[in-house]
């Protein structure tokens, strides 16, 4: 039984792998931060099929003494300070944890389990101020944010590393993706449970930045796999992962209000305070080389993608609010 070891499990991403690596037959550790506030919700199912240990990317000791003492087959760090907003207010931290974080987990693996393999988890926002469409391995990056900028370091020292000290580590260009679990800070959430709150009469408007703004828009189920595929291959290499398709911020709302038979135009208020102070126009990536060399390619379509998030929220809510819509 191969043992994987997942920083972020109680993240969107998180769950998913841990979902899909139980299923693949793996041993999976999650490392969690002890906190006042422990969030499980994501991984409540199979808590009790995973082990979680304590750790902390800004701890370097708590990393080598787990690679240490577990020795994981697989490490996949998916912990970061994830949300781009909060990294213009908290730049400092976001480069802790999203960019040296990186540096000390890459050091705990290459003191205490050397032969481990390492997903590292990029991320489109490198791309920013795109220099190329689409975006692919070779695009030069230009971040347009702290977050964007802590992810530019996180990936190249993981490819110093793989080059320094002859270690299998990978970094996963992922572009957007989201799904039910996806935070609802994040706009695809804001705006699928926004609608659901209109439909059910918990809100009478949603506001929202840019609607112009364009992002290559994925399902994180999907994602996942291509995760996992890259740490199976005979040499490590990294990979851009996303649909080739872009979309703006309206056809999504369209979708979105379109599932429960509502036009986006009668509830949608724009509102500069969810501007970006640099905002990223157009993302959209060149998955070709997933495709051909890992044999990745998504399942569920944008469409679905929406109208699933719909649907999940919409159900939430009526459970959530079950005795105020009864009345």
């Amino acid at each position: 039984m191969p043992t994987a070891l997942i920083t972020g499990i109680t993240g969107q991403d998180g769950s998913y792998l841990a979902e899909f690596l139980l299923a693949k037959g793996y041993k999976v550790i999650g490392m969690v931060r002890r906190s006042s506030t422990m969030t499980f919700d994501r991984i409540f199912h199979i808590q009790e099929d995973i082990e979680l240990i304590q750790g902390d990317l800004h701890d370097q000791t708590s990393l080598v003494n787990l690679m240490g003492d577990y020795k994981p087959d697989e490490v996949y760090n998916l912990g970061a300070q994830s949300f781009v907003p909060t990294s213009w207010n908290q730049p400092v931290l976001t480069g802790e944890v999203t960019g040296l974080g990186v540096t000390r987990m890459l050091d705990a693996i290459k003191i205490g389990s050397p032969k481990t393999r390492f997903y590292q988890a990029s991320s489109s926002e490198m791309f920013g101020k795109v220099l190329e469409v689409p975006q692919r391995e070779e695009t030069p990056f230009y971040p347009r944010s702290p977050y964007g900028v802590a992810k530019v370091y996180g990936h190249w020292i993981t490819v110093n590393y793989r080059e320094s000290y002859d270690m299998f580590a990978v970094s996963g260009i992922l572009f957007n993706h989201e799904s039910p679990r996806r935070g609802l800070e994040f706009v695809t959430r804001k705006i699928t449970y926004g609608v659901a709150r209109i439909k059910l009469g918990l809100a009478k408007d949603l506001r929202l930045g840019n609607l112009e703004a364009r992002r290559d828009w994925g399902f994180a189920g999907d994602y996942v796999k291509a995760m996992w595929l890259m740490l199976q291959q005979e040499e490590p290499d990294d990979y851009v992962v996303g649909t080739g398709e872009t979309h703006s911020v309206k056809e999504f709302c369209e979708l979105a209000f379109g599932a429960v038979d509502l036009d986006y135009k009668d509830y949608v208020v724009q509102d500069e305070r969810f501007y970006r102070p640099a905002e990223v126009d157009l993302l959209v990536s060149d998955p070709s080389k997933a495709r051909e060399k890992l044999n990745w390619q998504r399942e569920v379509e944008f469409k679905g993608l929406v109208e699933m998030m719909v649907a999940a929220d919409m159900k939430l809510l009526q459970e959530q609010y079950k005795d105020v819509l009864a009345g």
